[in-house]
């Protein structure tokens, strides 16, 4: 159970046209403020905006020990994670980024709740740094309720354990094994006392993933713990810790819910878009100079392009984006001061890599979950 955060607080002022002003500034600062910069919240429920369209909450209820997270541009780490306790309970807390509603708390621009039958597809990426020295699983829910509500408990949740860390286990019994989204998981199903849960456990600990929620959510239904005509409401990825946890990290993370409707360019839609991926190549290293333009007739507000880098190439630095992982299958996010993308305009960054074997350009490019062409 997840509780909500703190009421915001009101301001008062003594002078006339300042009073209004330092007014306004305080209801904005009691709303989940946007992280410019990296930003440090230690208060048990505090929480801040990131890329303008996900929430970082600290999300400390299960002890009175002190935690606090650092927001960064595309995601958080845990710098102080004090006490602990047992193991065959609840965890400390909940630290975590999200897309949807959480307690009445609902991130900018999101297109959750939407009903499931209404999903074509929910597009997400994660990147997770690992500590040794700490107890815990690293998850990612998934929440679904008969109705489409922002506020409280939810009836079914889904656990997604990319790792863990100690004898921690998810809630229930081990009801047998399931290929998910190309990868196997134990299955786990049990109740919490609040709500149904349904687990999958990755065998062997996972850094980074884009997969598609709608494989999940799907599971729950075939199973009986959730219906077609059900609501997904919110997507969160972060830790469970029950002893320590400070150093580990999101470090990136991406959520797109892609219906029959929507604006292309809304945090919930594809966008029609054309890839230029040009490389300087030397033995052992290569740059990318890399243009992504918009062809649709919507702006883009806020974008993620995704592909994958062949294998033996890793990304050394990058310019004028967020590049996250450095290998594999990659997700580049916009920075604050080249977020749009007007109809027919383009937005350019870089980066400089090394590579073994031969080298070769990525397959394709994806923008906000939508196949690009390539230039």
């Amino acid at each position: 159970m997840r509780p909500s955060p703190p009421h915001a607080r009101s301001a008062r002022g003594l002078f006339g046209v300042l009073l209004t002003s330092l007014v306004s500034l305080a209801a904005l600062l009691t709303t989940a403020p946007v992280a410019q910069a990296d930003t440090a919240i230690c208060e048990p429920f505090g929480s801040t905006t990131i890329q303008g369209r996900y929430v970082v909450q600290n999300n400390r209820w299960g002890t009175s020990e002190a935690q606090c997270i650092t927001a960064t541009d595309s995601g958080f780490r845990i710098t102080q994670a004090d006490g602990s306790v047992p193991t065959n309970g609840a965890p400390k807390s909940y630290p975590s980024v999200y897309n949807g509603c959480h307690y009445t708390s609902c991130s900018p621009g999101t297109s959750l709740p939407a009903q499931l039958s209404t999903i074509s597809s929910a597009p997400t990426g994660i990147s997770y740094s690992y500590v040794s020295n700490a107890m815990y699983d690293a998850a990612y829910d998934i929440w679904l309720d008969p109705t489409p509500r922002t506020d409280g408990v939810n009836r079914t949740e889904i656990m997604v354990w990319f790792n863990k860390v100690g004898p921690v286990q998810p809630v229930g019994s081990q009801v047998g094994t399931a290929t998910v989204a190309g990868r196997q998981w134990q299955v786990w199903s049990g109740n919490n006392g609040s709500n149904d849960v349904l687990s999958f456990v990755a065998p062997s600990a996972i850094t980074s993933w884009n997969f598609d929620v709608m494989d999940f959510a799907r599971q729950a239904v075939s199973r009986g713990l959730a219906q077609n005509s059900w609501y997904l409401t919110s997507v969160q990825a972060g830790f469970e810790p029950w002893q320590d946890g400070a150093g580990l990290a999101v470090t990136s993370f991406s959520s797109m819910v892609n219906t029959g409707g929507g604006n292309p360019g809304d945090p919930g839609s594809p966008t029609a878009c054309k890839v230029a991926y040009a490389t300087s190549v030397w033995q052992g290293g290569f740059t990318a100079d890399v243009t992504v333009t918009n062809t649709s007739s919507s702006p883009v507000n806020g974008w993620k392009l995704a592909f994958t880098l062949p294998a033996g190439q890793q990304i050394t630095s990058s310019w004028n984006a967020g590049v996250s992982p450095s290998s594999g299958a990659v997700t580049v996010s916009s920075l604050a001061y080249n977020a749009q993308i007007a109809p027919g305009g383009r937005v350019s960054f870089g980066f400089q890599g090394s590579y073994s074997g031969t080298f070769a350009a990525p397959a394709g490019f994806s923008l906000n979950g939508a196949a690009c062409t390539t230039a």
